[in-house]
């Protein structure tokens, strides 16, 4: 694997962690959502990945094609929650129904904190992956001088 495919391992690994990251937002942005455009409350999201073959843009300036490509990440889409809302009782809410219940998003936010230091970690640790390949290279560089 040469050292370009690694930096598109890690290109994919932070497109992932980014994608994640916004969804994230998103949940703990509507997680007073009562009401959106299709009716009902806010639906909780989660980003599902999948392994992703990736290839170097370099490797025909290079002619390398060392091994069948290398594995990363890519979003395989993005699932709603389908548990029930959480009923809360609240008679006065524009929202209520006949009994005076109110559904709520099924969202935790210290959960979905987690889930964003979880997010946040892993786009640093693909950081930290392709600084260390940009130094390999460069070292490289320095020692073909």
């Amino acid at each position: 694997m040469s050292l370009f495919q690694l930096l598109s391992v890690s290109a994919s690994g932070l497109a992932a962690q980014r994608a994640r990251a916004e969804v994230i937002v998103e949940n703990l942005a509507n997680s007073e959502t009562t009401r959106t455009p299709g009716g009902g409350p806010y639906r909780r999201r989660d980003v599902v990945f999948e392994p992703s073959s990736q290839s170097s843009p370099f490797s025909a300036v290079f002619q390398t094609e060392l091994d069948s490509g290398s594995t990363g990440v890519a979003v395989a889409g993005v699932v709603e929650d389908t548990r029930p809302p959480d009923l809360r009782y609240q008679p006065g809410h524009p929202h209520a129904d006949a009994n005076g219940y109110v559904a709520y998003p099924r969202i935790n936010p210290a959960e979905e904190m987690v889930d964003l230091m979880g997010a946040a970690r892993g786009y640093q640790a693909n950081v930290a992956a392709m600084t260390a390949v940009k130094d390999m290279l460069s070292k490289s560089i320095e020692l073909l001088r």
